[in-house]
């Protein structure tokens, strides 16, 4: 069975996303984006919100850009054919190897868990790890820790008052002052 991973750069105050909606800060320098390039390797499926969905769109037509250089192409070439779920209520259509979810979370989770294939279920966006995380779907948190305080915006870990235990399974200390975490919940 797949398990379910949330992975995204996060500020050291704990947001994905600081107070006016930027996010330039997690930027990644070349060792920190080979690492997100070896990670997607291990991905089978992404599900994302719309606001991830839309964010990640710029990945669909990269490649056409002759400026790219290696490790950008790298990556484009590898997410481009990746299959990706979107939730969305208000979007009607999406472009890609993408289709729009047509159930809830949990049950869309569920079959992808049990549908044959390598790679994990990857979750990107807060929102929709929020509800999967209120729902006990994640088994893994990784956490790119940027050496920024940003002050608020919308956080990694949902605010949901429920008790979760973690083991710590790894980590990883960048150059850039990055560190990377990686929790399996304790079940």
């Amino acid at each position: 069975m797949r398990k379910v991973t949330f992975s995204m750069n996060v500020s050291l105050d704990g947001y994905i996303v600081g107070p006016d909606g930027d996010f330039d800060w997690t930027g990644p320098d070349e060792e920190v984006f080979r690492f997100w390039i070896d990670e997607i390797r291990g991905v089978g499926v992404h599900v994302m919100g719309r606001r991830l969905y839309e964010t990640m769109l710029y990945w669909e037509t990269a490649d056409e850009d002759p400026s790219l250089d290696a490790p950008t192409r790298e990556w484009t070439a590898l997410w481009k054919p990746l299959p990706k779920v979107v939730f969305s209520r208000t979007l009607s259509a999406v472009q890609g190897n993408a289709r729009l979810a047509s159930g809830g979370l949990a049950e869309e989770i569920g079959r992808l868990r049990a549908e044959p294939g390598e790679g994990e279920v990857a979750i990107g966006g807060a929102t929709l790890a929020a509800e999967a995380a209120a729902s006990d779907l994640i088994d893994e948190y990784r956490v790119m820790v940027c050496p920024v305080l940003v002050g608020g915006g919308i956080p990694f870990f949902p605010r949901h008052e429920r008790r979760v235990d973690l083991e710590l399974v790894e980590t990883r200390t960048f150059g850039a002052n990055v560190v990377h975490l990686r929790y399996r919940v304790a079940r």
